[in-house]
């Protein structure tokens, strides 16, 4: 039945197709009908591959996986979607089965059936001639022989036939190794950007509840250790000079307090964009640095935290390493990237050991798909260059 039925779908299907090819062809001067040919040959196609699907399903129990569709945006208009459809490798491969099976399907089927009724045929014929007792150039035992050889290949012939069409059903009517390949990058990229997001909205809440709790308790241990150390006179010596150091504390943990909060995601980069954020940075660094920031649409505040991070850091490290006395930080936005290159004239010889900055720094800009450049000579000073993606 498989074999028989993919004949009777295959060569209606197979024919239409053909047909409205032709007519496409035939037709190309008048844009609308051929357009409304090339609609029908698409739905043809789709609706001869979901009846082959139901086939291998319910003769031989063969699940094929659907094949993957490109995505188009419907506000691109029903054309652009026409010709995605016509283009994409799955609908190809459907379209080869469909001109394979008009072949092979009327074939096979013709080989299944031959080969029962040679048996059938072959046997009765023996049959007959004994039973008349009428003389054959061939014995009656010899055709009785065919007949049963012709029986007891007919099941395996369907069957290795059924065997081919399955192998391939399974090439051209279901999704390919590339197409399952793309869904699982699809997928990892995908859900690397939902822990992405989830990353930078856990940052915004610790530093919003450091900001608002943590360091406004700090602030006011350290106004009223304040208080205390001007409004006291009369303590002992011992006591005051606990004061004054609980005070000194106090606003040492305050500074290193706001320093964090600024590190994990300053409030100023969402409100006011990446310009007032990286003035800021700028402003606190103690070796002087020349800003020049020229980003006219704002980027993704992803992209913005890896573009603060990068300057933050590499100021950080320059501060620490580089013994420059000046740096240059030009952030600019070409097109559908970000540009960021933090220049210094310090001693150079920067690189990205185990535990360095550099090396996280690499990894932050590579979990949004960007690209870092060091260079970075020994007494050459170090140039660091970044390219972030914006959407």
């Amino acid at each position: 039945m498989h074999v028989a039925t993919g004949a009777l779908i295959g060569v209606p299907v197979g024919i239409a197709l053909l047909l409205l090819a032709a007519l496409t062809g035939l037709l190309a001067i008048t844009v609308v009908l051929a357009a409304i040919c090339l609609v029908a040959f698409v739905a043809c196609v789709d609706v001869g591959t979901s009846l082959h699907r139901a086939r291998f399903a319910a003769f031989l129990d063969v699940r094929l996986q659907r094949t993957r569709r490109e995505a188009v945006t419907k506000d691109k208009g029903w054309t652009a979607v026409l010709a995605v459809r016509l283009r994409e490798p799955a609908t190809l491969r459907q379209i080869g089965y469909h001109l394979l099976i008009l072949l092979l399907g009327p074939v096979s089927a013709a080989l299944v059936l031959s080969a029962w009724v040679a048996g059938v045929a072959l046997t009765l014929f023996a049959v007959l001639r004994l039973l008349s007792g009428g003389t054959a150039v061939v014995h009656p035992a010899a055709l009785v022989a065919l007949g049963l050889v012709a029986l007891l290949a007919a099941p395996w012939v369907a069957r290795g036939l059924a065997g081919l069409d399955v192998a391939l059903a399974r090439a051209l009517l279901q999704r390919s190794a590339r197409d399952v390949l793309a869904e699982k990058v699809e997928s990892l990229v995908e859900s690397r950007a939902g822990l992405r997001e989830a990353a930078d909205s856990e940052r915004r809440r610790i530093e919003r509840d450091l900001h608002d709790g943590t360091q406004q308790q700090l602030t006011s241990l350290a106004l009223n250790l304040g208080i205390a150390r001007q409004t006291l006179p009369d303590l002992s010596d011992p006591a005051r000079a606990a004061i004054v150091a609980a005070h000194e504390d106090a606003k040492a943990a305050l500074a290193d307090l706001r320093n964090l909060v600024r590190g994990l995601h300053p409030a100023v980069l969402d409100e006011r964009g990446l310009d007032a954020a990286l003035a800021g940075v700028c402003a606190r660094s103690p070796v002087p640095v020349a800003l020049t920031v020229d980003v006219d649409v704002r980027p993704s505040a992803g992209i913005e935290a890896v573009a603060y991070f990068v300057v933050s850091e590499s100021l950080t490290n320059i501060a620490k390493h580089a013994r420059a006395t000046r740096v240059e930080v030009s952030v600019r936005r070409t097109g559908g990237s970000l540009s960021i290159q933090v220049v210094d004239d310090g001693v150079g010889g920067a690189g990205e050991r185990d535990g360095s900055g550099l090396r996280g720094l690499r990894q932050r800009v590579a979990s949004v798909d960007g690209a870092l450049v060091l260079d970075s000579p020994a007494g050459g000073g170090t140039s660091i260059r970044v390219e972030l993606p914006c959407e």
